[in-house]
């Protein structure tokens, strides 16, 4: 996706105006309609969540807005706002000033911090905000070591800076999150034709000139999107922020519907929300709307300048910093405390079930999404209907819907097809079989199926173009049709394509919370339900050890992208489409 599934020539706006347009001038042939018909259905099912949550606010009774207006939304709002600005001020800093380090000069380090810098992105906000949370305590080891240097005793008597704030929320998802930054800006500067660069200097450029004023410009499309991912991402947290005392309209939907028991008002608060998702969409497009992305500009590549001296320190602690922030300090403590509570109590009793769950769960997903990509992949290459690219685009949206907001929306749907189902049940057998959807965890699967499609779609349409179009024109002259020609020939070659995404597909779910918080079965716990339990408990040992099989689980991901190369990790992140 180049973001969630919009295509970089306009999106829904010019592209859809076109398609509806071609579609009434040519009707497309029989043989495609059963895959418009297939991504049809697919959109469909991604938009549920929106009537769904239009459904519900209109519920609400009329006193009901003006109080939100008044007493929840305007603190809800700044708060939210505060936050994404400085989440996108940190994630920028960091993520530029490390990719443009990385890309461009040589120092001793450097080799392994190119993939160290990736790390962060294997730690979920929510257990970075549970491990500082224990880390900075007053009684903590950070505070504890400070006073035994200063001498002091009294574990109120040092002032230290309050990580349960909005300072400290932006301080932290800024240093999960600036990945998304990091690493389609270093792709593209990797990628840029070092006569630019050198035709700059020639001119008299200095090198902060050069940085400004002709690498940036030309990475802009990439900082567009990769930044957008960040503040989605953020738009999507609720862990870390309730943990940190930050209420943002995301825990306000949640605190609306679970605390205070208004599915409506929890509805209206999401519409508002989506209303922020489009923006920032919109944002994203606009400022990217002349781009276009070539694979590599003509010309050599810029070739890295050694550093030597004080110089190359620098450029190792800045980029050391923030890995060793976002991903070494969380691991370790973690580790730490996961070592001591299986020494002093084992471990914890319920441990295989939450993992059973967690993989059982994240595993139908996975099959479901990487099936559902395929088809909508295909569905690209094999149908010439305008049509057809619209219908695609518009399945992956559902990256950009927050996991709550997808949970409240997806009620309505589910509910009404639950209730389908036990009436015709018992119009036949006599019993109902209880809310079969919503009771059994599928409403979990298909919260995840409609989130992550976005990213089979890319891992699909990425591996798909790699596929010369003349083997399916020999496979079709040896008498194979569309599927014999999928499975024979196309399934082999996508495999390590499919494999990736359907890898990223995986552990996103297995990290995933806010949806899974909502959308869980009674008395039904996963790795992430169980570790937001105990940190709202500040029973942080206890949950030290799900926390950790979650990053342990984090870094195959990251490790993949690693070992891809710089452009096709980009590519395999951002859908393939950038």
């Amino acid at each position: 996706m180049t973001l969630a599934g919009m295509d970089s020539g306009g999106g829904f706006g010019r592209g859809t105006r076109r398609g509806l347009a071609l579609w009434f001038r040519r009707a497309p042939p029989r043989w495609e309609w059963p895959w418009l018909i297939a991504a049809g259905l697919t959109v469909a099912a991604v938009l549920s969540p929106v009537g769904g949550l239009v459904w519900f606010a209109a519920r609400g009774s009329g006193e009901l807005w003006p109080h939100l207006a008044v007493n929840v939304l305007p603190l809800a709002l700044r708060t939210t706002i505060a936050l994404l600005a400085g989440v996108a001020l940190v994630a920028s800093i960091v993520g530029l000033g490390t990719a443009w380090l990385v890309a461009m000069y040589r120092f001793p380090g450097k080799r392994v911090l190119e993939t160290a810098l990736l790390l962060p992105l294997a730690v979920p906000t929510y257990i970075v905000a549970f491990a500082y949370l224990d880390v900075t305590h007053p009684v903590g080891p950070v505070q504890t070591f400070v006073r035994g240097l200063l001498g002091i005793h009294d574990p109120r008597g040092l002032w230290f800076p309050e990580i349960r704030s909005l300072g400290g929320a932006i301080f932290l998802l800024g240093l999960v999150l600036y990945p998304y930054v990091y690493l389609p800006v270093r792709a593209l500067f990797t990628m840029q034709s070092a006569n630019l660069l050198e035709a700059a200097r020639t001119l008299g450029a200095s090198r902060a000139t050069t940085l400004f004023r002709i690498a940036l410009p030309l990475a802009r499309p990439a900082f567009a999107v990769g930044l957008s991912l960040a503040l989605l991402e953020t738009l999507n947290d609720i862990g870390a922020s309730e943990f940190l005392g930050v209420r943002t309209l995301t825990v306000s939907i949640y605190t609306t519907w679970v605390t205070r028991g208004s599915i409506e008002g929890a509805a209206q608060i999401a519409l508002f929300m989506l209303a922020i998702v489009a923006t920032i969409l919109a944002i994203e497009r606009y400022a990217r709307r002349r781009q276009r992305y070539a694979p590599r500009p003509q010309g050599r590549p810029p070739a890295p300048i050694q550093l030597t001296g004080w110089r190359a320190a620098g450029a190792f602690a800045a980029c050391a910093l923030p890995m060793f922030l976002g991903f070494a300090v969380p691991a370790l403590y973690l580790a730490g405390a996961a070592w001591t509570r299986i020494a002093e109590a084992g471990l914890p009793r319920g441990l295989r079930d939450w993992i059973g769950n967690s993989l059982g769960f994240a595993f139908s997903a996975t099959i479901a999404v990487t099936a559902l990509g395929l088809v909508l992949a295909y569905t690209l290459r094999l149908v010439r209907h305008p049509s057809a690219r619209t219908l695609v685009r518009a399945a992956g949206v559902g990256y950009a819907i927050p996991g709550t907001v997808l949970a409240v929306g997806l009620l309505v749907p589910l509910g009404a097809l639950d209730n389908a189902i036990a009436d015709a049940w018992r119009a036949l057998f006599g019993f109902s079989p209880g809310l079969v959807f919503i009771g059994s965890g599928a409403a979990l699967v298909i919260a995840y199926t409609i989130r992550f499609l976005a990213i089979a779609i890319g891992g699909g349409e990425s591996g798909l173009a790699k596929i010369s179009p003349s083997l399916d024109m020999v496979s079709r002259t040896l008498g194979a049709g569309p599927v014999k020609t999928a499975l024979a020939v196309h399934l082999p070659l996508l495999l390590p394509a499919i494999g990736a995404a359907a890898i990223l597909v995986f552990v996103d779910c297995m990290k995933e919370l806010p949806a899974t918080l909502l959308l869980r079965p009674f008395n039904f716990e996963t790795l992430a339900t169980q570790i937001y339990g105990e940190a709202a408990r500040g029973t942080y040992e206890d949950g030290a050890v799900s926390a950790l099989v979650i990053v342990l689980a984090g870094l195959i991901p990251v490790l993949l992208l690693s070992r891809m190369g710089r452009g096709q990790a980009w590519r395999q992140v951002a859908g393939g489409s950038a």
